[in-house]
């Protein structure tokens, strides 16, 4: 008998992603697009009970960093195994089109400083068949994925297209180069590019230390590339700064937008230096929307912070004299000369060669640095520091890092807040979530793969904030999931997706939510070079769905490969789009 549709989840509890309460209902799909969504009396050829389960939206990761991945990679882990269905890449300025053959080397630098992919797996891994951004979109168009891929013109690579040696050393850009990169940004857009994105953070550097090549752009410079946008009538604008002069930083974004119209996004989060800054801005984000323009935040679920481990980029011994010695061991052999008396005492006792920066002073934070256990906690209190521990038990913070780090062997990682912390709770990051402008993102998914491991946020934004939250209040899952569906997808123009809704894309996550769990972090040796990195899986996702593809089951891949490279803007169905 000919079945009614190509798919049916039945007896959920549908959280539709537009911020409705719950409703118990079956969903069907058909060619892709969800075709009904009710009580559905057709069958399907495939059919998925969702008795005690709900049913939402795929999540639509808008800040990640799959930009060289996408091009040796089918599956965009981590964040495939966290619900994500939709992934947008290129954000802050860093990427790799388009870029001239003698530049090769410099971009994979960049990203390498600024999102610690290092060089090997870059030099080794991007095949560069490409010059210009429309013919990397070329490229990604002819790959299969597991989940949909939209790209971003980033900054960085435009700018050194564009001014050579003269935009990586910062130099002011003539009127010549900023009409040639409004012209590049124009057809980027014309290609399908979702948008722009620029740094201007100090924190985003070269391998070898220089800033990144945006830092300093001019309003005159940025006005320009957005007007490019403007000129192709689509295309967001993606930043992020330091907002080191709030007022003044603030006030020339607001004109940018005024300016070109086009949609603009950045990234906001407490640093620890300034703890009430965030509301400084979220104040000038409010009276912006309020006079209509579009403007939001992306802020992070949790504290962004650093992992360390005997697997990982840095540890709190990764400048000690001894451990020098055994730092080029496989991992069991650090474990074996760590074990022993002789060498551990001697390592204890040892201080670290003092570095300047991050890697000579917070590997060994000892009273901002917490245990990472299997079940992870990403709101610890006080009392559970390195340093507390060491207090309550008699021993010294080295020995307490030490021994966690050899648990699991040798795979035990310590956990170092530096930004959304600052106060040793979430609050602020609930007031940010909490705020009608802010959209969930940050997730920095395909980066930071030997220090950070935030590509499983959309977990954390289901687990912790509408369930297991104890330390202040909760986020409605309904809240919550209409912030990582509909509203991440209409920030960067999708709006073909984001809802249960009929008409609209088919992308769809059944989850056991009652079920729903992290699992730690854990390291894999399989990027090219075999280069390791840091990933994260999680447990209760019974099905993701995308086109109308299950493509994965109990966080299982199916080896269906449905996604596609996105080209530009989509609009909302056309039966949703009149109402």
């Amino acid at each position: 008998m000919e079945r009614a549709y190509d798919l049916v989840i039945r007896g959920g509890t549908v959280v539709d992603g537009s911020g409705a309460a719950p409703v118990e209902a079956d969903v069907a799909v058909m060619d892709g697009r969800i075709a009904a969504v009710g009580r559905i009396t057709g069958e399907g050829r495939e059919e998925i009970d969702a008795r005690g389960q709900i049913v939402t939206p795929g999540f639509v990761d808008i800040h990640t960093h799959y930009d060289g991945q996408a091009t040796w990679d089918e599956r965009m882990q981590p964040s495939s195994w966290h619900g994500v269905t939709t992934v947008v890449m290129g954000n802050c300025g860093v990427g790799f089109a388009p870029c001239r053959p003698e530049d090769h080397d410099r971009l994979i630098r960049l990203m390498e400083g600024v999102e610690d992919i290092p060089f090997p797996v870059l030099s080794q891994g991007l095949p560069w068949t490409w010059e210009s951004y429309p013919d990397y979109l070329d490229r990604l168009a002819e790959r299969r994925f597991d989940v949909d891929v939209g790209s971003q013109l980033p900054h960085a690579a435009l700018r050194v297209f564009v001014m050579g040696e003269r935009g990586a050393d910062r130099e002011p850009a003539t009127e010549a180069d900023i009409h040639a990169m409004a012209a590049l940004a124009r057809r980027a857009a014309e290609a399908g590019a979702l948008g722009f994105a620029t740094s201007r953070t100090l924190n985003h550097r070269t391998s070898d230390g220089q800033p990144t090549p945006t830092l300093t752009a001019g309003e005159d410079e940025l006005t320009g590339i957005a007007l490019g946008l403007a000129a192709a009538g689509r295309g967001v604008l993606q930043v992020v700064s330091d907002f080191a002069d709030p007022e003044a930083e603030w006030a020339m974004l607001r004109r940018i937008v005024e300016r070109s119209g086009r949609p603009l996004s950045f990234s906001l989060v407490q640093s620890p230096r300034a703890p009430e800054s965030y509301r400084y801005l979220l104040d000038r984000l409010a009276e912006a929307t309020a006079a209509g323009l579009p403007m939001r935040a992306q802020v992070a679920s949790r504290p962004v912070g650093v992992l360390f481990g005997f697997e990982l980029t840095m540890n709190p011994f990764s400048q000690h004299p001894a451990y020098r010695e055994i730092r080029d061991l496989p991992l069991a052999g650090k474990v074996e000369r760590l074990r022993e008396p002789g060498f551990r005492a001697r390592l204890l006792h040892e201080e670290s060669e003092a570095q300047r920066g991050f890697a000579g002073t917070q590997p060994r934070a000892w009273g901002n640095m917490f245990l990472l256990g299997e079940e992870p906690d990403y709101e610890p209190t006080r009392d559970t520091t390195v340093a507390a521990i060491a207090t309550r038990t008699g021993r010294d913070p080295a020995e307490v890092a030490l021994d966690h780090m050899l648990s699991r062997g040798g795979r035990g990682m310590l956990y170092l807040p530096f930004l959304n912390y600052a106060d040793g709770s979430l609050d602020p990051a609930y007031e940010m979530l909490s705020h009608p402008d802010c959209v969930p993102g940050l997730s920095d998914g395909g980066a930071h793969v030997g220090m950070i491991c935030d590509g499983s946020f959309p977990t954390t934004n289901l687990v912790h904030w509408t369930r297991d939250r104890t330390r202040g209040p909760k986020l409605s899952l309904e809240h919550m999931i209409a912030g990582q569906t509909r509203r991440t997808a209409e920030t960067v123009g999708l709006f073909d997706r984001g809802l249960v809704a009929p008409r609209y894309r088919a992308d769809l996550n059944v989850i056991d939510y009652g079920r729903l769990s992290l699992r730690a972090p854990d390291v894999a040796y399989d990027l090219p070079a075999g280069g390791r990195r840091l990933i994260q899986r999680a447990d209760g996702y019974t099905a993701t769905v995308v086109a109308g593809e299950v493509t994965y089951r109990d966080g299982t891949p199916t080896g269906a490969l449905p996604g596609r490279l996105l080209r530009g803007a989509r609009g909302a169905p056309a039966a949703m789009a009149a109402e």
